[in-house]
């Protein structure tokens, strides 16, 4: 567990345990079947298997497909099986032009992640959302995964704040526990001189901050509340300053930040050592994510 897993669980824990409730369930049943031959595109499903990977019924599932593939959504070969068709490859065609974020970043992310041998993934700033798109390897820290949205407050996401305007950092600093206040101004100022972020590992605090973030949203007294999140702020350490690091450095991630036109943060490339590094060894692999980032970052003002 570490502290980002720490803080996006508080903020998710009020939805765990409740099903999500479809505002229209034959777009869902539509978005399942897409995701689901998505995931094999080498593959032509049978209508049994797309009946049991997406929950719906055998007559619903046929109807669906049979209009997907009126549309050449999807195409019907010769057994009775299903695949992606020519109409949605030309969708996604169009899609990926309205992201060129994404396009532009993937052999940046590919090469990052090849030459240290350690997984890598873009995060996309959407609204007050980060959201991770783009993942190459496995990470070993469950949130770390393609379609995650990560809330914008602190304490992460800390380098799409670093260079902000001084208005915009007063108010995501004032979003942040009291505690945590005076160590994330600091952190910020180190952040933009360096050019990245570090996620630390949570070391022998993991299990009470995991126990701990299961009770922030349990129906609990506001003094036992407040009680709860100084002992969460007690136990998580923000990033590194310059002075904290040692022989051995407990890393989860390493983020560069990404540059629209405008100069403002739009994306971040993070890359998962998820281990013990060496001072000068995790220098150096900041600094291969800030090369990486900053060839996007050139790429997409051009």
């Amino acid at each position: 567990m570490t502290e980002i897993a720490s803080t996006t669980a508080l903020s998710e824990a009020g939805t765990r345990g409740t099903d999500e409730v479809s505002a229209s369930p034959p777009t869902r049943r539509v978005v399942q079947t897409i995701e689901l031959l998505s995931r094999h595109p080498a593959e032509h499903l049978s209508l049994a298997r797309i009946v049991r990977g997406t929950g719906m019924s055998r007559a619903t599932a046929h109807a669906v497909l049979t209009q997907l593939t009126a549309d050449g959504w999807t195409i019907r070969d010769a057994d009775g099986n299903y695949c992606l068709g020519l109409g949605l490859m030309t969708v996604a065609r169009r899609a990926e032009a309205a992201f060129p974020l994404r396009r532009l970043a993937a052999e940046a992310i590919r090469r990052l992640a090849d030459t240290h041998r350690m997984p890598a993934f873009l995060a996309e700033r959407e609204g007050d959302s980060i959201v991770i798109t783009e993942v190459i390897g496995t990470p070993s820290v469950p949130w770390m995964r393609a379609g995650r949205h990560i809330p914008f407050a602190p304490p992460v996401c800390r380098e799409f704040i670093a260079w902000a305007p001084a208005p915009a950092r007063a108010t995501w600093l004032a979003a942040a526990e009291p505690a945590h206040q005076p160590r994330l101004k600091l952190v910020l100022d180190a952040i933009r001189a360096r050019g990245y972020s570090v996620e630390r590992l949570a070391d022998d605090s993991a299990p009470m901050l995991e126990a701990l973030a299961s009770l922030r949203n349990s129906p609990l007294t506001d003094p036992l509340r407040h009680r709860l999140s100084d002992m969460i702020t007690e136990l998580i350490t923000i990033d590194y300053l310059p002075d904290e690091l040692g022989d051995q450095n407990a890393v989860v991630s390493v983020a560069a930040p990404i540059f629209g036109a405008d100069g403002d943060v739009v994306a971040s490339l993070v890359v998962c050592p998820d281990s013990q590094l060496p001072a000068a060894q995790l220098t150096a692999l900041a600094e291969a994510a800030i090369t990486a980032a900053n060839s996007v970052t050139a790429a997409l003002r051009h």
